[in-house]
């Protein structure tokens, strides 16, 4: 199964960048798409995730916030 990551960033955020950084690295060592969303682009994203950014995504799911935690990630993505 193939996963579908989102990073939830916004303009402005230094821990979104690492956190895209990450993402982007990981994603490319595992064959996994991914793609960035600007919480403040539409008003739900902004009050769901807008006080926690960087939030990532797993085919639409929550999966962690604010940063990468790497190990879980990856299991999360081996995962199918």
């Amino acid at each position: 199964m193939s996963h579908q990551v989102t990073v939830m960033t916004r303009q402005g955020c230094s821990g979104c960048v690492k956190a895209e950084q990450d993402v982007e690295r990981i994603c490319a060592e595992l064959g996994v798409e991914w793609t960035t969303a600007d919480v403040d682009s539409d008003p739900e994203w902004r009050g769901e995730y807008g006080d926690r950014v960087p939030v990532i995504l797993i085919d639409g799911d929550e999966h962690g916030y604010w940063s990468v935690e790497e190990d879980r990630f990856r299991k999360a993505l081996a995962d199918a």
